[in-house]
């Protein structure tokens, strides 16, 4: 008992010594401090405090000193092993004093006005109008940001090492992440087994495969449009092949050249954008991963991002599906019908578009005296489809998922497929598919180990400027993330607007982007980082559920990708659409004017019935339905019959 007492009593004077213990006077020798390079007005930075003073844990004990910042009382935070003071930048703070007890610190500091950190996606934006060159608006936009960051910082001395910076920080940086160079070789490595799979005659003999099944005008229509699906995998490749070889077919049917191009335009890109595997993911995937960096809130991967997206992809499935109904009901509107009823009761009139750039893309040709064969090209694509399926299943497994019992199957596959690692998946599929590509040529004498070489490397150039928007792109991003653009983007949003527009101010912002610029790509590559982080933090501001601004945020991804397409295909100067005029031998501005109407009609359709609705909560399985009956009535009452027999 007395031993019980005295254990007591000793714990009792440790606790009251404890308490009325006094810190020592903080040691300026001891303390280090860390400020941000880039401090913006409104914006809250965070002080680090280190040194011997700091990590004795002094000021965490009763009795420590009170902290100040410029005269404004902080409590010290402390994250993860990091000591910091989290305080918020003036417009008028033009130096941050830090007082704790006898101890001061002094800093000179010229915060950036927040509006300024619009002006490097800005520049970009309108550059790329402008010059309709994206390349150069990208590199030009991020030199603004790191200006801006340089003159606030050093003043006029900063131009040089500002315009360095572009490389040797931002570009740098952007290349130096495991998960970009991983979309980068996937890219790459997909390009080249189309480029392998097209000389080898594989993909002719797919097309070749189908073309016996056209008998009229219709099943003609029917076998473009079932070949633009099959080749889903990149779009320069979907338009060369689908143009060229339909072309004799499409003239002896009677089709139209603006028809066929229309088909094989608005089967292009639309299905290259929303197949799981094809040249266009790893991009989307890249950019989603750059915008998923300003937002802790989610933790879900890009991959499992994108899929989720696809409930809300309108305007690429409509078009696909409205170009359907139009061979089913064999009726046009606008200006195809025209020219569709003179293709019928004519034959086809060509007029090519005799000043156009040479984009045939040789690659694609067959080699001469090669038989075509379909397996060449089904086998390498079925072995990224099928590794591509098995490399996520293997990198996200979890035992603990699979032995759930009260989790269904398609829940477990749900949750393997979002933990995986789908940059890894997708690089060892393309790598094995390109491998199994290369070896059919060989072992058949279609190409030899030099020729299969070559075609590769032809393959992986056809994606180096794709690439380096998309490293620019990255690298815009990180600008971004220092000025903290999301958060001005947020605060221009109207209490008032309600954040469910949002998917339709971006689908409109992007599709003018496209329009203007000729590229999807570029598009993407200026409006994922920027309006990603963006849209999840007004939708949150604005108090809706993580769940819902969750929904919000799905839509988003799925609209800047959806206007894009959508502006490609009214754009006179998309390098698709040039491609399809050239694959079709059509005229090419008979091509945009002939599939601007459809365009407009699939796209205003998306906007009003799709993502506006959905955005405030109505299900796609409602929304897909009701849309698909809006475009029948459409080609039903305003289509005209150009029914005849070819």
């Amino acid at each position: 008992m007395k031993k019980g007492l005295l254990t007591l009593l000793l714990i009792f004077s440790v606790i009251i010594n404890g308490y009325t213990f006094q810190y020592s006077k903080p040691d300026p020798s001891k303390i280090d401090v860390k400020i941000p390079e880039v401090v913006l007005s409104d914006i809250e930075i965070k002080i680090e405090l280190s040194g011997d003073y700091i990590d004795s844990g002094e000021l965490l004990i009763l009795g420590s000193p009170l902290i100040y910042v410029n005269n404004e009382m902080i409590d010290l935070v402390v994250d993860d092993g990091l000591f910091y003071i989290p305080y918020l930048i003036k417009d008028s703070d033009t130096e941050l004093h830090i007082k704790i007890d006898t101890w001061e610190f002094k800093k000179d500091v010229n915060p950036i006005p927040l509006w300024m950190s619009i002006i490097p996606p800005l520049i970009a934006i309108l550059l790329a109008l402008v010059l309709r060159e994206v390349i150069t608006s990208l590199f030009i936009g991020i030199f603004s940001g790191a200006l801006i960051m340089g003159l606030y910082g050093d003043g006029l001395s900063s131009i040089l090492p500002s315009f360095l910076s572009v490389v040797d920080t931002y570009i740098i940086k952007a290349i130096s992440d495991s998960s970009h160079i991983s979309v980068i070789l996937f890219s790459m490595t997909i390009a080249a087994v189309v480029s392998v799979i097209s000389r080898n005659g594989g993909m002719r003999g797919v097309v070749n495969r189908l073309a016996p099944y056209a008998h009229d005008s219709r099943s003609g229509q029917l076998v473009i449009w079932l070949m633009g699906i099959l080749i889903f995998f990149d779009d320069y490749a979907n338009t060369l092949v689908v143009g060229n070889t339909m072309r004799p077919v499409a003239d002896r049917l009677k089709i139209s050249r603006e028809k066929l191009a229309y088909i094989v335009d608005s089967t292009a890109a639309p299905v290259a954008a929303i197949a799981f595997i094809t040249t266009w993911i790893g991009a989307e995937l890249g950019y989603i991963a750059s915008g998923l960096e300003e937002i802790s809130q989610i933790s879900e991967t890009p991959y499992s991002i994108f899929l989720n997206s696809l409930a809300y992809s309108f305007y690429p499935i409509l078009t696909l599906i409205f170009i359907l109904m139009l061979i089913y009901k064999q009726r046009d509107f606008g200006s195809m019908y025209t020219v569709e009823k003179n293709a019928r009761e004519h034959g086809v009139i060509h007029v090519a578009l005799e000043d156009a750039p040479d984009n045939s893309l040789s690659e694609f040709d067959v080699k001469e005296g090669v038989k075509p064969k379909a397996y060449n090209a089904i086998v390498p694509i079925l072995v990224i489809v099928l590794g591509a399926i098995a490399g996520m299943l293997y990198t996200g497994y979890s035992e603990n998922v699979w032995a759930d019992t009260e989790l269904g199957f398609f829940r477990k596959l749900s949750s393997t497929i979002g933990a995986a690692d789908s940059f890894v998946a997708l690089l060892w599929s393309s790598v094995s598919g390109l491998f199994v590509a290369i070896g059919m040529s060989m072992s058949q004498r279609i190409l030899n180990l030099e020729e299969s070489i070559n075609t590769s490397l032809e393959g992986y150039k056809t994606m180096l400027p794709a690439m380096f928007i998309l490293i620019l792109a990255w690298s815009l991003a990180y600008v971004t993330e220092d000025l903290h653009t999301a958060s001005y983007l947020k605060g221009l949003w109207s209490s008032s607007l309600s954040p469910v527009f949002i998917p339709a101010v971006v689908f409109i912002l992007s599709a003018l982007v496209s329009f203007s610029t000729g590229s999807s790509w570029g598009t993407m590559a200026i409006l994922y980082p920027l309006m990603l982080p963006a849209s999840y933090q007004i939708a949150i501001e604005s108090g809706m559920s993580p769940d819902d601004a969750l929904l919000i945020f799905y839509n988003v991804v799925s609209v800047i990708l959806a206007g894009s397409v959508f502006g490609d295909h009214c754009s006179p100067i998309s390098d698709t659409t040039i491609l399809s005029s050239l694959a079709s031998s059509c005229n090419h501005i008979d091509h945009v004017r002939t599939q601007l109407p459809y365009a407009l009609t699939v796209g205003i359709v998306s906007i009003l019935f799709g993502s506006i609705p959905s955005a405030m909560g109505v299900s796609s399985w409602i929304l897909f339905p009701v849309s698909i009956a809006i475009l029948y009535a459409i080609i039903h009452f305003v289509g005209k019959p150009t029914r005849g027999n070819s």
